[in-house]
Formats: structure tokens, C-alpha cells, sequence
């Protein structure tokens, strides 16, 4: 199996035609893990961290996490509707096979209401990430110095981001691996590649404690597959958060989320695989967890996060 898996990557090496950014289910729950513009979006500070781990005994699988903290900037208006700032910092690492990947990015962003609840933010990471290569454990039916010499490539990364969101619905892009830095030192002709994101969604109320939430996220690669996340979440009271969703070719979804005490949150997601790899290994779960500084306030029914 281990070969197979070694063969795949080295595949995805030469040609870079694949999916280079790690993918999370739950998004929808860590919107500035892919899109800095939602860097201080809220007028508090808001820390998160994810760990994912993907096909568990599949030997060499994915392993991804993020940690991120969002913070406002002149978050009380000088006058009414006036522009807000935010920044923020990301650390994001990825593992598949021997390739190991870590990045660290600053954000800043801008937020400019057109009303009350209409409003557009645009958002720049900027910051630098590092790929290695590590040969331990690779054994080869006869000897092949491309596979044995460890490798590590350091290069600038950058990140664009544009959101709007208005009282019901919102809209969200992300252009990634701005910086289409060659891996010189890993592969002949491999480099980091220009990826696009897209998400939105829309609110529904039910009642006065109940919300449903469907939504979609569109992961366009530089010439691999599009994947496409179809999700429905439904949020009780602003403190129970469950969701079903749907991974083209890929998955069925399924993840909840807690909040604890007001400012405190714990999410987990569970993932059943229907592509081939499920011959492998069927499962994938993530557990994240969330603490912000945003006191407990009396919120009008049907309300949601994703819109505050």
C-alpha cells in the first residue's frame, strides 16, 4: 500500500495538476482559516484551532490542522457605517506521505457597510510557506537517488479575499498560492499552483429558536477535478450547531458543534468516504475547537454567527 500511496504522490509532484491545499469539513465553522477577509469581521477577538485527520489506516494519509486568531481594529465607528479594520495570523500544517508542508500567514482586512447588514470585506494573508521532503521509510525494489535525497523548499505565500454577506445570505472568495514559487528542490517541474475557492449560503428561520442553513463550497484546482461541498446546518438558539453535507466523488459529511459557557466551542465532523480509497480506509474526523471574547447579548430570534 505504501508504495501505491508513494507512486500517487510522486505523480502529483511532477505534475501539479492536483489539489495542493489541504481541504476541511468544517469550513463553514472556520470561514478566516481559507478567506483573510474575515480578519477582525467580528468586534472581538476570536481564536480557533482545527485538527483533521483523514482516511485513518491508510498508511501515509493526510494529517492537516490550522490554528488562526482574528482581531478588530478601531472596531467602535467614528461615525455611523464608517469603515472597520481587522487583522489576524494563521499557522496551517499538512502532512501526506513523506511531503510535509507548514505555513504561517499575517492577514488584514477591511469591512465597508453599505446598510446595517449589507456589507463587503476584502482581505489579503501575506507570509511565507515551507515543503520538505523526508526519505525515512522509503524503500524502493532498486536503489533511486531521486528518492532518497531529502528536499525542503521556503517560499512566499499570499492569499486574496473578498466576502459580502447581507441579513440572509453571503458569498464568499478566496484566490490562493498567489505566488507560484517552483519546488527546485523536490521536483523538476513542480511548483505551487494557483488554486480559487468559492462558498456561499443562505438563512432560513424556522421558528423563533430554529435556523436552517444550506450552503455550497466550490474547490476549483489549477487543472485537477472541481470538488463541490453541498451542505445543510441547522442552528438552535445560537448554541447547538449540526450539519449533514455532501462531497462530490468523494464523501458524505456529517459535524456539530457546542458552545460551552458563552465564549467557549467544540466542533467534530466525521466524514464516511465513497470514493475507491474507501477500499483502504473509509473514515475521516476532525475535532476543532473555538474561544472568543465576545460577551453573552440578547440576540434577535433566528440569528446566526455567520451573519453578525
Amino acid at each position: 500500500m505504501r508504495g501505491l500511496f508513494l507512486l500517487t504522490i510522486g505523480l502529483s509532484v511532477s505534475t501539479c495538476f492536483g489539489q495542493q491545499l489541504p481541504q476541511y469539513t468544517q469550513w463553514s465553522w472556520n470561514l478566516f482559516a481559507s478567506n483573510p477577509a474575515h480578519a477582525g469581521i467580528k468586534e472581538c477577538i476570536d481564536i480557533r484551532t482545527l485538527y483533521r485527520i483523514q482516511w485513518v489506516g491508510f498508511e501515509g494519509a493526510p494529517k492537516s490542522g490550522f490554528a488562526t486568531i482574528a482581531i478588530p481594529l478601531s472596531s467602535k465607528r467614528r461615525q455611523f457605517l464608517s469603515a472597520r479594520h481587522g487583522m489576524g495570523f494563521k499557522f496551517e500544517t499538512d502532512e501526506i506521505g513523506n511531503f510535509s508542508t507548514q505555513r504561517f500567514n499575517i492577514a488584514y482586512a477591511g469591512h465597508f457597510n453599505f446598510n446595517k447588514t449589507d456589507r463587503l470585506s476584502l482581505g489579503i494573508y501575506a507570509g511565507f510557506v515551507q515543503m520538505g521532503y523526508d526519505p525515512n521509510g522509503v524503500t524502493t525494489t532498486s536503489p533511486d537517488p531521486s528518492l532518497q535525497d531529502q528536499g525542503s523548499v521556503f517560499a512566499p505565500d499570499a492569499t486574496f479575499g473578498a466576502w459580502y454577506n447581507t441579513e440572509n445570505y453571503y458569498i464568499g472568495l478566496s484566490l490562493q498560492n498567489l505566488v507560484p514559487s517552483r519546488w527546485s528542490s523536490i521536483g523538476t517541474d513542480a511548483r505551487y499552483r494557483f488554486h480559487s475557492l468559492i462558498n456561499a449560503g443562505y438563512r432560513l428561520k424556522v421558528n423563533e429558536q430554529l435556523t436552517l442553513l444550506p450552503g455550497f463550497q466550490l474547490k476549483i484546482p489549477p487543472k485537477g477535478p472541481v470538488a463541490i461541498d453541498l451542505i445543510l446546518q441547522s442552528d438552535f438558539n445560537n448554541t447547538l450547531g449540526f450539519g449533514v453535507g455532501y462531497r462530490t466523488s468523494d464523501a458524505l459529511l456529517l459535524f456539530f458543534q457546542l458552545k460551552l459557557k458563552d465564549q467557549f466551542s467544540i466542533g467534530y465532523s466525521f466524514d464516511y468516504t465513497l470514493s475507491s480509497i474507501q477500499l483502504g480506509a473509509k473514515n475521516t474526523h476532525e475535532v476543532s475547537l473555538r474561544f472568543t471574547s465576545c460577551k453573552k447579548r440578547n440576540v434577535r430570534a433566528g440569528s446566526c454567527p455567520l451573519f453578525e
